[in-house]
């Protein structure tokens, strides 16, 4: 996994990964969606108290939003020693576009 700070805020780390913060979740959904549209395939990332929101996005993107037009290619769920010692979640979820 790559080193993401869980403070950053829900953004667009590079071409096709995306970063999950604990903003709310439809405008989380809404900015992934613009993301999704230039590449096609998006990895949305949650790290710790941010994995549920990570989900939540993909659902909304998936279900309702491209419902019929896009589907989850892959689920990767890991974990992390942070500095303090303490073990840290991560979810990867690859959304693609399909039509």
């Amino acid at each position: 996994m790559s080193e993401i700070n869980i403070g950053q805020s829900a953004n667009n780390l590079n071409d096709n990964k995306f970063l999950v913060s604990v903003e709310p979740v439809m405008k989380t959904a809404v900015e992934a969606l613009s993301a999704l549209g230039k590449t096609g395939r998006l990895v949305i990332i949650g790290k710790g108290e941010s994995c549920p929101n990570a989900v939540a996005t993909s659902n909304i993107l998936t279900q309702k939003m491209l419902k019929g037009n896009s589907k989850i290619e892959k689920i990767t769920v890991d974990s992390e020693i942070d500095d303090d010692g303490r073990m840290i979640s991560i979810i990867e979820i690859v959304v693609i576009k399909t039509s």
